[in-house]
Formats: structure tokens, sequence, C-alpha cells
């Protein structure tokens, strides 16, 4: 923890120090902007008349352009180091366990998830808020996707990228600080659908004809200069071109604007990509997202200059000399809005693909920077025998380290462990922990614990079950509906079930034996999982099914006051603590 800090404070403060030479920077430019600007307005007073202004006044203009420009980049350059030093009093408030004021990512939680809404992994608290670090709204999203996708699958590849990224601290930064640039007014997705979905209405003509026209124009010019023609040919000739431009004039403005928003967009994806394109990497999952920023072997940077090109050309039709004489003349917009349409019709549908490789790299540095952070958490051993999960000093990551009580855990395929407990001796946290595990190593995530070693599963739990007063759902029968949904999806494949006082919804006989004869059918199903009871009815299932052992976390009290060990024994939890705790809170008298 001590080096995490170090290193984020050195960052912060190299970052810091890099950031007052730039302000210094910036006064000078703008004294020196004034300064030229000012004897640029002292010259045309004091030497108006004398021929020595035209040699002084285009030096003065060209030298406060370069000022500008300058002054322009510097203020960039600022930002940027900005972002960095902001980058870093996240992750020192994140080590002091002050996250709470980050996204929470409620917007992609889904109610009916598989585990999402029982492990908290969007909200106040929740795993996202902790270990996201997008910059990009899209990379927002990838990573969301990541924590929703229960499907375990190349996790040796993502845990190759993770690791690779965790070991580029300085590149993950400045990664993020110039995607922290990005704020597009049209979204990527809008973008790449629109090019996508594009219809060209320029004939096929249009991207020979112009030149040709242009030729003609420049040939018929001569001859009317030389004589050989009557001026009003020339005349003739440029209303004819006006009114060939004037033909698609309406679908050519439209089409400009749309494809000015585009470009906007796109260049401000341009430096991420032109970033990536020179990294080199070795893993194979950024190998492969490396590649979609290719065509045919050409680099995507390369491509969209040229589609930034014809665009600017293409806005130039705005120009009022190019509008009194190169649309006539030259057919020019509709040359231009050929070019643009070309590209689009040969790059158009890979477009999706930049920005999504842009969006993936932006959610892996995330993953990198999580990875980097822990380095007490374990990659987990990938298996196919029969223990699913394993591993010792196991706990929840975020519970604080000063507090967090690590246990042992092994659970093997179709085996099922039912947990007792008294009231806040920590089983929901560890069920939530184990379940957690799951969700972070099917990502390609390392983990709290050591020694692991994970059969890779998908994983289902019923923790949290609510009624509603739109669906006019009771909270029994919502429960049910969950139950039902984790016997269907069982059917399909093999899952890690977790299930924490299942059936609260009746009364205590019909509970108990609901209970037991749903585990049942999840054992007899070949099911592997782990359910947190009260019921100590449910335990006597170890004398009846080999596939189930007992385990539990005990309370003690301790000269009348309630101790917790929060420590995962083998056996039948035989201390329970509701009365003691009504009776101390003088709920309820002896």
């Amino acid at each position: 923890m001590e080096d995490l800090k170090g290193f984020y404070t050195s960052q912060r403060e190299k970052h810091q120090q890099e950031l007052q030479q730039v302000k210094k920077r910036l006064g000078l430019l703008a004294t020196l902007r004034l300064s030229v600007f000012v004897a640029m307005a002292l010259g045309v007073y004091f030497l108006w008349g004398n021929s020595l202004l035209f040699v002084l006044l285009p030096v003065g203009f060209i030298l406060f352009l370069y000022l500008v420009t300058r002054f322009s980049n510097v203020k960039r350059y600022k930002e940027y180091l900005q972002r960095l030093i902001e980058i870093n009093d996240t992750e020192l408030d994140i080590l002091a366990r002050r996250f709470h004021y980050l996204p929470e990512g409620k917007e992609f939680l889904e109610p009916d998830h598989p585990y999402a809404q029982d492990l908290d992994i969007f909200g106040r608290g929740s795993f996202y808020q902790y270990a996201n670090r997008t910059t990009l709204v899209q990379g927002r999203e990838v990573f969301s996707n990541l924590l929703l996708d229960g499907y375990p699958k190349d996790i040796a590849l993502k845990q190759a990228a993770i690791q690779e990224l965790a070991q580029l601290p300085e590149w993950r930064q400045h990664f993020s600080a110039l995607a922290g640039e990005t704020k597009p007014k049209i979204a990527p997705d809008v973008v790449s659908d629109w090019m996508k979905n594009h219809k060209p209405f320029m004939p096929k003509w249009a991207g020979t004809l112009p030149l040709i026209f242009t030729f003609l124009s420049l040939v018929l010019i001569a001859l009317a200069f030389l004589g050989y023609v009557p001026e009003s040919l020339i005349l003739f000739w440029y209303v004819l071109g006006a009114g060939m431009v004037g033909r698609f004039a309406k679908k050519i403005l439209s089409f400009t604007g749309k494809v000015s928003e585009a470009q906007e967009t796109i260049q401000q994806h341009q430096r991420l990509i032109s970033e990536l394109e020179e990294r080199t990497f070795s893993s194979e999952v950024l190998q492969e997202l490396q590649k979609k920023l290719e065509v045919k072997g050409e680099k995507t940077s390369k491509i969209l200059k040229r589609f930034s090109q014809s665009t600017t050309m293409l806005e130039q039709q705005y120009n009022l000399l190019i509008s009194m004489f190169a649309q006539g003349l030259g057919l020019y917009s509709v040359y231009y809005a050929f070019s643009v349409e070309k590209w689009i019709s040969t790059y158009g549908e890979e477009v999706e693909g930049w920005f999504s490789a842009i969006a993936q790299f932006d959610a892996y540095i995330s993953l990198g920077t999580y990875a980097f952070n822990h380095p007490d958490h374990t990659y987990p051993t990938l298996v196919q025998n029969d223990a699913v999960l394993s591993g010792k000093e196991v706990g929840h990551p975020l519970v604080d380290p000063q507090k967090n009580i690590l246990n042992d855990f092994e659970i093997g395929k179709g085996r099922f462990c039912i947990v007792t407990g008294a009231n806040m001796a920590g089983k929901s946290t560890f069920l939530r922990a184990i379940g957690l595990q799951i969700v972070m190593a099917n990502m390609g995530l390392p983990v709290k614990g050591k020694e692991v070693h994970y059969n890779p599963v998908r994983l289902l739990t019923s923790m949290r079950s609510s009624d509603s007063l739109t669906d006019e759902t009771s909270y029994f029968y919502a429960e049910l509906k969950r139950l039902k949904y984790i016997v269907d999806e069982l059917e399909k494949d093999d899952c890690f079930v977790i299930l924490d006082e299942i059936l609260k919804g009746t009364n205590s006989v019909d509970k108990a034996e609901g209970s037991k004869k749903f585990v049942e059918r999840l054992v007899k199903n070949g099911s592997t999982g782990m359910v947190a009871t009260h019921d100590l009815s449910l335990c006597t299932l170890a004398d009846e099914l080999p596939e189930v052992e007992n385990r539990y976390f005990d309370a003690q009290i301790v000269d009348g006051e309630l101790f917790f060990d929060y420590k995962f024994k083998e056996g039948v939890c035989q201390n329970m603590n509701a009365s003691f705790l009504l009776r101390k809170m003088d709920i309820i008298k002896d």
C-alpha cells in the first residue's frame, strides 16, 4: 500500500511541478502575443505610407499567428497535465477508501441479471464504483458489459492482457489523460451507425466529370482571352455548371452538415488511435484490438487523414471565392461530396470497429489499473479437475484491508455448502466475496486470495428479492420466480449457485421443508454452490446427502459483549444472537 501511495504521490508532484512551468510559459506567450499585436498596431500608425511597413507587417502577422498557435498548444498541454494530476488524486483517494463520489454505474444495472443485483456490482459502494477508471462513455459501457458477462471464456488471454497493462502505469495514465480531452457532441455509435447506413446519392460520373469540366473551363477562359470564342460562351458554361451543382445542392448541404459532425467526433478520437498504433503489445487480446485499427495493412490514422482532408475541402464550399467561381466552373461541391461518399463506401463499415477498439482499450486500462493497485491479489490458476474454486486467505476486495478477515475456502464440483451463523457474523459478506471472485476470475482479473485455483463456471445468485407494486408482484412470488429462473438455467449448463436465506416470505415450517427440497433438487442436478441460512434443520442434509457439507460463522458473548471472529469453520453454528441483541438495544426486557 505504501509503495502505491508513494508512486501516485510522486507522479502527482512531478506533474504539478511541470504544470507550474507550463503556466509560466503560458504567461510569457500571452505577453509576447500582446506585445506583437501592439507593435503591429504602432507600426501601422507610425509607418503608414512607408514601404518598410509592407515588409514588417507580414512578418509581424506571421509571428502573431505562430504565437497564437503556440499558446493554444501549450494551453492544451496544461489541461492534459491537470487531468494527470486529477487521475493521481483519484487513485490516492481510492487507496484511502474515499471513492463514493465516483460514478456508480446504476444505469447499467439489469434487475433480472444472474448476479449483478445481489453482489453489489453497481451502485454506491459497488465494485464498479471502486474499480472503474474508464474515461470514455463507450469505455464505461464496455467495462460494465465485462462485469455483466457471466459466461467464462478466454480467461487466460484476458489475464495476459491485464497483466501486460498492469505493468504500464505511466502509459495507462497518459492514455486516460488524452482520452479526457475526448468529448464529442455526437456519440461514436451515432457516427458509426450513420456511416454504415448511408446511401450514396452522388452518381458515378461525379468522380471524373468535375475534373474534365474544370479543364474545359480553363480552356474556354484561355480561348476567350485570346479572342477565339465569345465571352458569353463562358457565361453559358458557368450557368451550366452552376445548374449541375444546384441539382444536388440540397442533398450536398445536408450531407456536409452530417459529415462535419462525424469529422468532429472522429478527430477527437484520432489522437487515441495514433497513440494505440504506436504502442507495441505482446498479449493476444491487445494485439487483436490493435489489428482493428488497420485496414488491409494500412493504419487507420492515415485513412482518417484522407477523410479529414476531403471533409475540409467539402466544407470550403461555403467560402465566398469557391461559391463564386469553383462551383460553376469546376463543379466543386459535386466532386468533393463524391470524394467523401467514396471514403464512406470504402471504410464506413470499419468505423464501428475503430471506436470499439478504443473503448475496449479504455476498459482494459481500468482492469490493468485494478491489478496494479492490488499486488496482494492472485491470478487464479485455471484447472479442469473436481475443484471448482479453492484458495487461501480469501476475502472481499471492498472490505477495508485493516478490517478484512481472510479465510481459506475450497469447494468441489457437484458439492453444496450450507453456511449457518448468527446475525452479523459474516455469512452474506463471505458469500458475496466468493461470488465476486467468480465474476472477477471470469473477467481475467486477479482476486483477493492466495493459491487460487478455479474451474471456470457460470454464476447464479438469489440473495435479494423484492416485491413490486407496479408489477403486482409479492416478495414471495418474486423469490419463487428467481428460483425458477435458476432451475431453468441449470438445465442448460453447469453453474455455481449462491443462495442467501431462501423462501423468507413464508412460515418457518413451510420455509424449512421448501428450502430442503430445493437444495436436494440442486444437489441431485449435480450443481455446485452455497446457501446461507438460519434454519439449522437444513443442515441435516449433510447426513442424508454425501455431496452436502456444513460450515458456519460463529458469534460469542464475552463479558456481556457480542464478539465475532469472522472465521469460516466446519460444522453447524450453535450460537444465535437475536435475543441478546434485542435485550442489548432495550427492544425487549428480560
